[in-house]
């Protein structure tokens, strides 16, 4: 029975072993979604207020970069993620990839998606120590306890 996968991404080798798992625990008849979210760094590139400190206004310029860094940094995961789904057996045509800008935090953007029609969620652990993860919280941690109509696969 064909299921929609999701996978949560990014450019971390968490996420990888996350297309790994896919790729040795389920059959290829399956629709897989490489969904990446990238943290918003332009709102803070269009601030040019005299409060910012002289070193973040003097290297603003190279953040402000960082967003298409890590753009193409998840554009060349996505590929190596899709390599190894169609080594493995996975129809190309049955992947796909999505690449969007962070809307409302991470974790709420990857349930949203979740919500729009997928069976399964597959996701990194991101290895935060016991008490940073308690205290923080993670990506993870915010995605299995909001799976409502979906179900949540947690890679280690």
């Amino acid at each position: 029975m064909e299921k929609k996968i999701l996978v949560a991404f990014d450019d971390s080798e968490n996420a990888m072993r996350g297309v790994e798992f896919i790729s040795k625990s389920f059959t290829p008849d399956h629709k897989i979604t490489l969904f990446s979210v990238i943290p918003d760094t332009a709102a803070a590139c269009e601030i040019f207020s005299p409060e910012l400190t002289p070193y973040f206004f003097s290297q603003q310029e190279i953040f402000c970069s960082m967003q298409d860094k890590k753009t193409q940094l998840v554009n060349d995961a996505l590929q190596k993620a899709k390599e190894i789904l169609t080594g493995a057996g996975f129809k190309e045509a049955e992947i796909s990839t999505k690449v969007e800008n962070q809307k409302k935090g991470i974790a709420r953007d990857i349930i949203d998606e979740a919500m729009s029609g997928y069976d399964i969620v597959v996701i990194g652990r991101r290895g935060l120590s016991a008490i940073k993860e308690f205290l923080l919280g993670s990506v993870s941690q915010k995605v299995i306890h909001a799976a409502g109509d979906f179900s949540v696969v947690l890679v280690n």
